[in-house]
């Protein structure tokens, strides 16, 4: 039987939110909302954050959770979490989840539909998810990632401007964003963290391009089911809101 092990990478440098993992949300840092969601997926074996900081490091093992220390100079977040897979000699077809530590109210039901696709299908390298945006604000925010699918819901592209256009005015497409949490089969994952950053990713600063510019297939599951990211301090203010409403007893 493969392993199916999760990786949070968290980093404490970033321009527009340093700190970002150890900020607290309703009374504990992010990263424990996080790592406790991914801890009640039935799928995983196993849970890790992948970092480069001994705050951050520090903070997850104070809580019980599980960490692995890795250099400083990854370019992203998937080179961190390849580092930390190497690290536990997993197998070629272990699946690993790539759960990003900026997604504090991510369901984790959405872990299982992402997981499923590579657990059946070992020709598939990865996976990740979409969801249907429902609020035209959201169409034309670049912080936003939208995705187009082709017939078997493999990826024809990501991008941060609203994909497709509208050339008829009277016509209304469906929108999908794009939810970035990953899955891998480990032994994809070794190969794209060597591939050459392709000019599309370059210009967009999507990573996920690499891997189609190189001909590679990225299954992309809908979900019912959104996910807030926070990107900047602001934000926290609304992932409480949602998680106190959450929280609320019903009428």
């Amino acid at each position: 039987m493969a392993k199916i092990i999760a990786f949070i990478p968290a980093r404490f440098s970033s321009s527009r939110f340093p700190g970002k993992p150890l900020a607290p949300i309703s009374g504990k840092p992010m990263i424990q909302h996080v790592y406790e969601r991914a801890q009640t997926c039935l799928e995983l074996d196993e849970t890790y954050v992948a970092t480069d900081d001994q705050r951050i490091y520090a903070c997850v093992e104070g809580f019980g959770g599980r960490a692995i220390m890795t250099v400083k100079n990854h370019p992203s977040g998937t080179d961190r979490i390849a580092e930390a897979a190497e690290r536990l000699n997993l197998g070629p077809y272990d699946i690993v989840v790539n759960i990003q530590g900026d997604q504090a109210l991510f369901h984790p039901s959405i872990l299982t539909d992402l997981i499923r696709s590579l657990s059946k299908n070992s020709t598939i390298p990865m996976s990740t998810l979409m969801y249907e945006i429902q609020q035209d604000k959201e169409i034309q925010d670049p912080n936003n990632v939208k995705v187009v699918v082709d017939a078997n819901g493999y990826a024809l592209y990501f991008s941060r401007l609203p994909i497709p256009f509208v050339r008829d005015k009277d016509s209304r497409p469906h929108y999908y964003k794009h939810i970035g949490i990953y899955a891998y089969h480990n032994k994809f994952l070794l190969t794209f963290t060597k591939l050459p950053c392709g000019k599309l990713e370059e210009i967009e600063k999507l990573e996920q391009l690499r891997a189609l510019e190189h001909g590679f297939k990225i299954k992309v599951i809908e979900t019912r089911f959104d996910s807030t990211e926070v990107d900047v301090p602001e934000d926290i203010i609304e992932v409480e809101r949602q998680l106190a409403q959450s929280k609320s007893p019903g009428p």
